[in-house]
């Protein structure tokens, strides 16, 4: 499960995911405005960006964004949905961003975290986060709910797309949820792919955090600025600040 990022974020990517959905990112991004409270023209870096869809909502709220991923195939559908160009995307791994400037804000949205073996791994996140941002400079990391998910999980789950019956199954194991989608075509070779997300939890996000500049200001349990509640809220949302 070491790389099984390189895999999964592939062209069948897009079709086991293609319910999300541009105007759920512009909803989500109009909170992340007031969370931000950031002027027009702020530069803002979002953080595995996948297929762009809250790099363009950004982009439209005014804010000059970029947007970092590792695949290539999503950066491609990104580029294909920005007719005018008017973000700049970039080709990097999360632990070590291939860009020198500061930013005034740095999100990571959608459960992009807690993608690696080791804690260290995920940890570098953090010092990247760090490293990007200018001084007082904002961040959001929107996380799944570990105890939610956990409690919730669905073992076993199959639908249709078109010719295709995709099948996911689900499984917590060493702390992690991991799922395996297998995709069935007709006349094709049965295909699968494995994802995994540590189950952090608030108190890991705060010791990973120690060890930068970063502070968390506010914890949310999703879009609507709800409190979070651990056994009920549907999400972890850190909003926070670059000390200095």
């Amino acid at each position: 499960m070491s790389d099984w990022f390189t895999k999964s974020f592939g062209n069948d990517y897009l079709i086991v995911y293609k319910h999300r959905d541009y105007e759920g990112a512009y909803r989500e991004v109009k909170r992340m405005i007031d969370w931000l409270q950031l002027p027009q023209g702020a530069k803002v870096l979002d953080l595995c960006c996948g297929m762009g869809r809250h790099s363009l909502a950004l982009d439209e709220c005014g804010y000059n964004v970029t947007g970092v991923d590792l695949s290539d195939v999503l950066l491609h559908e990104a580029r294909r949905k920005d007719e005018t160009s008017r973000v700049r995307w970039v080709k990097g791994d999360m632990r070590n961003v291939p860009i020198e400037e500061s930013f005034d804000a740095v999100v990571n949205l959608f459960t992009s975290f807690g993608y690696f073996n080791e804690d260290e791994e995920n940890a570098k996140v953090f010092r990247e986060m760090d490293r990007l941002l200018k001084p007082g400079g904002k961040f959001i990391i929107d996380f799944l709910n570990p105890d939610v998910v956990a409690a919730a999980l669905v073992p076993e789950s199959q639908r249709n797309e078109g010719r295709l019956t995709i099948r996911e199954s689900r499984r917590i194991e060493e702390d992690y949820v991991r799922k395996r989608i297998t995709i069935s075509e007709p006349g094709q070779t049965e295909r699968y792919y494995e994802e995994q997300v540590k189950l952090y939890r608030p108190e890991q996000f705060r010791h990973f955090m120690a060890e930068t500049n970063l502070t968390i200001g506010q914890l949310y349990g999703g879009y609507d600025a709800s409190a979070y509640h651990p056994a009920s809220s549907p999400r972890s949302i850190y909003v926070g600040y670059k000390k200095g």
